[in-house]
């Protein structure tokens, strides 16, 4: 049977209209395996160790930058006697995209690659990533004007900045390996749920649009997921129902249509199974005074 590392479905801000959330870490033991559904990136301040991503090791020093995507399984281990100090960020893929998936939108990124998940940043560079982290960490604490423009805008500069200089040090010049294709295909019907989910999605309607049985689909994102469709499919529909219960005071019956449930009794149903509590007392108790 296949085993899957720790699966961290949550994240400060994960349920919000706005789903990122920046911090330093310290670090003195490392990080066990896990993977998740969002996007993480860290940048190392201080120390030394290693990072494992999807079972490919590299150091981790000072001026290194990682971009974990989503369902990659990774650990972080500290070099004995050293401490690792760290930024680390996450944040929902839907910050890489524009609304029509397309023009400036960074969704390219979460494509399958064969260039390497992480840079380590020297001179100038270095200096130009941390003074935009650091930055992100300002905006992030603050309350000022365009503050969400703001973080959105210096998350895809960080980004930009990263793929640029791993193209440096390692040239695309090779087709990505035979391993990642199994996967290739997958990550276009992630992509599509994740902007249709609040609609009428079903595995017929994938197979008909991506020209593969409904079987395969649900094969290929078990695979990559570790969830079953339905499961994938709740999990996103869930998360922008609790930041609608959050931030807007809609009823209990219009956020479940609006986010895809068909019927208000099975959103309750599913919502009280996974967060352990029904819809009404989630935004009681979540929502602040």
């Amino acid at each position: 049977m296949t085993h899957f590392p720790d699966y961290l479905k949550t994240y400060p801000n994960a349920d919000t209209p706005f789903p990122f959330h920046i911090g330093i870490h310290t670090l003195d033991r490392g990080f066990r395996a896990h993977r998740h559904d969002f996007l993480e990136l860290s940048y190392v301040i201080e120390g030394r160790g290693s990072e494992v991503v999807n079972n490919v090791s590299h150091d981790m020093v000072p001026g290194t930058f990682t971009f974990v995507q989503p369902y990659q399984v990774h650990e972080i281990f500290t070099e004995p006697g050293s401490t690792l100090l760290l930024y680390n960020c996450m944040f929902s893929m839907d910050l890489l995209m524009d609304a029509n998936a397309q023009g400036d939108g960074l969704a390219e990124l979460i494509e399958p690659s064969p260039l390497p998940p992480y840079t380590t940043f020297t001179g100038t560079m270095a200096a130009r990533t941390r003074f935009l982290i650091d930055d992100m960490m300002r905006e992030y604490k603050g309350n000022d004007p365009w503050r969400l423009t703001m973080l959105q805008g210096r998350l895809k500069e960080l980004l930009v900045c990263f793929d640029r200089e791993r193209r440096k040090q390692q040239p695309l010049t090779a087709p990505p390996p035979a391993a990642s294709k199994p996967h290739a295909s997958v990550w276009p019907i992630i992509h599509y749920i994740h902007r249709n989910y609040q609609e009428d999605v079903t595995l017929t309607q994938l197979s008909d649009r991506f020209g593969m049985s409904a079987s395969r689909i649900s094969e290929v994102i078990k695979e990559k997921t570790g969830q079953t469709f339905v499961h994938f499919l709740q999990d996103l529909r869930l998360r922008h129902a609790s930041a609608l219960l959050l931030s807007t005071d809609f009823s209990v019956v219009e956020v479940a249509l609006e986010v895809g449930f068909g019927s208000y009794k099975t959103f309750a149903k599913i919502f009280r199974e996974r967060k352990g509590m029904a819809p009404l007392a989630y935004r009681k108790a979540k929502r602040p005074v």
